[in-house]
């Protein structure tokens, strides 16, 4: 094992990802150290989501925030506005508590520890062990879908997933090194990216290719197996999309529960067929049906746009001017189609 640990620290050497959030391990040597607050930043934000998509989103949190005291200071509209798009807006809503805890409870400073950083709001196992290695260098186990994909070829898994989850970070906790533990945590990511990826994996290249029992059986991209899923139910829902002028008819969801916290259009509860009243009186046209893909379910949203009358008082929702980037992608694609129709 000490030998698989040399090879892909070797490897790591030359061909580490350059990440916005990462202190590379040219800098490492040479004394750098990772800021914490841009670990974990990063690492909430690439939680169900993929390190194209967030690059633009971290910088420019980092740039608005470049702290955890200005993000702990920080309005709630404001995060949730920028981060619109970025999905699994409860991470949004965590990630403001955990800030604000980690002013409020240890001064700014993230603590090292795995224990203590699964205290925190929206830190989980996964999320604890990557700070704790990453920016603390602790020989924490760091499991995410990429590294478990490497084990699970390099060890030759054959038990699918999810069932196979325990015996995966099981085989990886005897992989990680006392020394170098962070850089280890972010080579096993960045291998499972680059080399080790879902199809055609490139095992002429791997560092572990003479010990990748996968590839010595010839399955190496038939790993990991995973059990069939569950056919996701299918809800629906309706949503009013008004405007006077420059101004949009808009209203913040509940803090709680899906999208919870984001601008969004009056509309009704997601279910078998809903029903509702508009938010306010107006010629409303239905102008079509978006389609969205949730976690656990598949949304089919019924759209109404009507252009408001000068002296209408609507019941629900406030009149704002709207940055389209600022709304949650389901309402974003309400949005395109209303103002089309509404243009015509």
């Amino acid at each position: 094992m000490r030998d698989e640990t040399a090879a892909l620290l070797a490897w790591y050497d030359r061909h580490a990802r350059d990440l916005p959030w990462r202190v590379g391990p040219a800098h490492r040597r040479a004394g750098g150290r990772p800021d914490p607050y841009r670990v974990w930043l990063s690492e909430i934000m690439l939680q169900q989501t993929t390190v194209a998509a967030v690059r633009a989103y971290f910088l420019r949190f980092t740039e608005l925030w470049p702290d955890v005291f200005s993000l702990a200071a920080a309005d709630d509209g404001h995060v949730m506005g920028e981060w619109a798009g970025l999905g699994y807006y409860a991470r949004a809503r965590n990630l403001l508590a955990c800030a604000r805890m980690v002013v409020r409870e240890h001064g700014g400073r993230f603590p090292g520890e795995e224990a203590e950083l699964r205290a925190l709001p929206g830190i989980g196992p996964y999320t604890a062990a990557a700070v704790a290695a990453i920016a603390f260098d602790q020989p924490a186990t760091v499991v995410d879908g990429n590294v478990e994909r490497v084990i699970a070829r390099l060890r030759l898994v054959e038990t699918p997933l999810p069932q196979a989850k325990r015996e995966l970070t099981a085989l990886a906790a005897k992989l990680t090194p006392q020394e170098r533990p962070g850089d280890h945590a972010q080579a096993m990511m960045d291998l499972g990216a680059t080399i080790c990826t879902p199809r055609a994996p490139a095992c002429g290249i791997c560092p572990w290719r003479k010990s990748c029992r996968a590839r010595a059986a010839g399955v190496a991209a038939e790993l990991p197996r995973r059990s069939p899923r569950a056919a996701k139910p299918v809800r629906m829902g309706r949503a009013w999309v008004a405007r006077r002028g420059e101004l949009w008819l808009l209203e913040r969801r509940p803090p709680r529960g899906l999208l919870g916290g984001t601008l969004g259009w009056p509309g009704t509860d997601w279910g078998e067929a809903p029903m509702g009243v508009p938010p306010v009186d107006a010629d409303w046209q239905t102008v079509g049906e978006v389609r969205h893909t949730f976690t656990h379910f598949h949304l089919r949203l019924h759209v109404e746009a009507a252009e408001l009358p000068g002296g209408a008082k609507p019941q629900r929702g406030t009149l704002l001017l709207l940055r389209p980037t600022e709304l949650p992608t389901v309402m974003r694609k309400a949005f395109d189609l209303a103002r089309s129709a509404l243009d015509e």
